[in-house]
């Protein structure tokens, strides 16, 4: 089957803002829709912008998943996830044989591996693929997807996928997308430490932020934060992106895994200690660029509140 094809069944469970995203590219391929959302703000929300794919609306995640060829979750956290599959009206207690699990949310590898189990149980096809690329990337359908599970798992559900990601990377078994998207988030936190300092030293000597991003921006110190979020930071503008709340979701899996795997991880303890002050400040539902509020402009000063 190809990406556009209208034979494919899929339900979507989870209409947030990248699942919701997801969502609209599947029913723009082409593919037969069934939602569901927990929330009926959230829905109707997302029925009134996208009423043109004609997508069917189900009552639980078992009704959304009983004819479906792939059944795709993009929600909060692992009891979030274990209650919309694993529960008495979960996805699972009605999904078909040689049907397809995708799960986009970004959970503990623990969870990503029991569900994998259960799929192995039920004769399901089940990848644990946490995503990045952000907001954005959901909305432009430009989404990389970190991949855990069998081959020929990873291989079936690829089609499905190219309807909104660019980039589709098998990194290993069961939980392996989970612990890859992990070591995303520790890069992401140790850069955004690094950046914060760097522009609060910028601003306390005076420079010309401007010519400093030209001069440094196009050797080692280049990143996607740096390109992206710079302006912003030296602006005080927050309101986009990735909440830090979700950011400190992430990193208390990261933490707990690499405790378990006997890996320390100084710094990205340190940074979600960080975020920990910037929560207390009111920062938590603000962009994980919003790092830099903790720290000082001037001497003397406290941070941004």
């Amino acid at each position: 089957m190809t990406a556009t094809s209208p034979s494919l069944r899929v339900a979507c469970i989870g209409l947030g803002v990248m699942g919701g995203a997801i969502a609209r590219h599947l029913g723009t391929a082409g593919h037969a829709l069934t939602v569901y959302n927990r929330g009926d703000a959230r829905r109707e929300a997302w029925l009134g912008a996208n009423a043109a794919l004609g997508a069917a609306v189900a009552a639980t995640p078992a009704e959304a998943a009983r004819e479906a060829d792939v059944v795709i979750t993009c929600v909060g956290n692992d009891d979030d996830l274990a209650d919309v599959v694993l529960a008495p009206q979960g996805a699972f207690s009605t999904i078909r044989p040689g049907a397809i699990f995708l799960d986009h949310t970004t959970v503990s590898a623990r969870i990503a591996r029991q569900i994998a189990v259960e799929a192995r149980d039920r004769e399901v096809h089940c990848v644990d693929a946490p995503v990045t690329g952000g907001q954005a990337g959901a909305e432009a359908g430009t989404l990389t997807v970190m991949c855990g599970g069998r081959e020929d798992a990873v291989e079936s559900a690829r089609p499905v996928m190219a309807a909104y990601a660019r980039r589709v990377v098998h990194v290993g078994k069961a939980g392996a997308g989970q612990t890859a998207k992990m070591a995303n988030q520790i890069c992401i936190a140790g850069v955004l430490g690094g950046l914060s300092e760097a522009l609060r030293f910028a601003q306390a000597a005076h420079l010309d932020l401007d010519r400093v991003v030209e001069a440094i921006g196009g050797g080692a110190a280049q990143s996607w934060q740096m390109d992206n979020r710079w302006a912003t930071m030296a602006r005080d503008e927050f309101d986009f992106g990735f909440a830090i709340d979700w950011m400190r979701k992430d990193l208390g899996f990261a933490l707990d895994e690499g405790r378990g795997l006997g890996v320390p991880l100084p710094v990205t303890a340190l940074v979600d200690q960080f975020y920990a002050e910037v929560q207390a400040i009111g920062g938590g539902r603000q962009d994980t660029s919003a790092l830099v509020r903790r720290l000082p402009r001037r001497s003397g000063d406290r941070g941004t509140a």
